[in-house]
């Protein structure tokens, strides 16, 4: 499944480093394009969109 999330506070590649830890933490073989121009996150994943948001929120990335 592809999950398209806008992550308003994600700017820096550290941003995406951060994000990309906690949506492989719920699904380690997702494949995660992650752009902190635009703020959008490209997920491919086995995992439910509200397991990837509630992964990405507990680290302080909520999505919009």
């Amino acid at each position: 499944m592809t999950v398209q999330l806008n992550v308003p506070n994600l700017a820096c590649p550290a941003c995406v480093n951060t994000v990309t830890t906690a949506i492989k933490s719920v699904d380690s073989n997702a494949a995660i394009e992650a752009d902190p121009k635009t703020k959008v996150v490209n997920i491919e994943t086995r995992a439910s969109q509200d397991e990837i948001e509630a992964a990405i929120a507990a680290v302080g990335y909520p999505a919009a």
